[in-house]
This record gives C-alpha cells, sequence and structure tokens, in this order.
C-alpha cells in the first residue's frame, strides 16, 4: 500500500504527532466530564437546564391539585418531580406540552412524575379542557391561578421546569422550551434517578 496515508503513518514523528494530538483530545474530553461531574446538558428554545450546586427547599406555598383540593409540593415527596409551570396563552409553553406528556409516558412511576402546574387565571376550568382538547393523555395539570406559587419559586417567564429532589428538595430548573422526551431530555432525568440515593 503506497497511498498519503500509508506514507504518513509510517513516518515516525507524524506517528508520534498524531498520537499525541489524539490523547490530548482525548485527556481533555476526559477532564472536561469528570470536571463537570454534573448532568447531561440540555438546551431548549432560549435557555439550558441549570443544575443548583447546593439544593434549595422547595416554597411550601399551597396551590390546587387536578382535582381542585389545596395540596403543597411536599405531598409529593418520595419521588422526582419534573414541576412544569405553564399557561394557555403561553406559545412556547403550549409547544412543549406534547413531549412532555410523552416523558411522562416513558419514564413516569413512582419514581419520577411531571406536574404541570397552570398559572391561568381561570385556573382548572380553562387549563383541564385545553389539556383534553391538545391530546395530552398521560397528564393533568394543578394550579396556580394567583401565580403565587410560581414567585415563590422565582419564575422568571414561561415556561419554567423545576425538577425536585425526593426530599423536597430543588436541584435544578430550566427556563423555556425543551423537547422533554429527546435523548438529552431522558439522560438528564435517568442521571437523577440513576443516583444511589436516588434507589
Amino acid at each position: 500500500m503506497t497511498g498519503p496515508g500509508w506514507r504518513i503513518a509510517r513516518s515516525p514523528w507524524r506517528l508520534g504527532l498524531l498520537a499525541g494530538v489524539i490523547a490530548a483530545v482525548l485527556a481533555g474530553a476526559v477532564v472536561a466530564v469528570g470536571a463537570a461531574g454534573g448532568p447531561p446538558a440540555l438546551t431548549g428554545g432560549y435557555g439550558a437546564y441549570e443544575p443548583l450546586s447546593e439544593p434549595q427547599p422547595a416554597p411550601s406555598t399551597a396551590f390546587l391539585d387536578p382535582d381542585g383540593r389545596p395540596i403543597k409540593l411536599d405531598a409529593y415527596r418520595g419521588g422526582y418531580v419534573l414541576l412544569n409551570v405553564w399557561a394557555t396563552w403561553c406559545a412556547p409553553c403550549v409547544k412543549e406540552l406534547p413531549s412532555l406528556d410523552r416523558l411522562q409516558a416513558a419514564l413516569g412511576g413512582d419514581r419520577f412524575r411531571v406536574q404541570l402546574l397552570s398559572v391561568d387565571r381561570k385556573g382548572l376550568e380553562l387549563a383541564g379542557p385545553f389539556l383534553t382538547k391538545l391530546g395530552i393523555r398521560n397528564l393533568r395539570t394543578a394550579a396556580d391561578p394567583k401565580s403565587e406559587l410560581a414567585r415563590a419559586l422565582g419564575t422568571a417567564g414561561l415556561p419554567t421546569s423545576v425538577l425536585i429532589d425526593p426530599e423536597g428538595r430543588i436541584v435544578g430548573r430550566m427556563l423555556g422550551d425543551a423537547e422533554w422526551d429527546s435523548p438529552a431530555a431522558k439522560a438528564l432525568i435517568l442521571h437523577y434517578l440513576n443516583r444511589p440515593e436516588a434507589a
């Protein structure tokens, strides 16, 4: 074999240089992954998932469950909850609802659930039928018609998704819509579910 690639490979200094470059790239990748040590990246329409360096207690502000009964976030302790703050008038919210529905279908269970929280002023009267009309089958929405919980969560815009751990602590948040049933989103959720303390 006498092609150019073979001549490069047979040249000792070029082979050494090539091996050095490959080793440096691989070492850099390992360092980057090790240094981060956090969840996989997930980007969306105008934001990215941001893990908290220190988990924060979720607020104890009351809201209405899907049946209209007062409830607090501590009722969901024992599993991870992806709390999605949304509204019917918010186009990016509506855009991501089907992917949240598919995420619930794929990963929802005792250890993880998606929980919608509508901030529509008309509450469940408007938001519930809206989801039905949109074809959402695996999710029901809670309601926060006065946006009290949304404010307590520090929601800066819609949609906002907040990940809460089994102990009732916020471990990360994302401002903006995302493809929640994408491989990246599933990897993000599984990162938390596969932690030893989550087992």
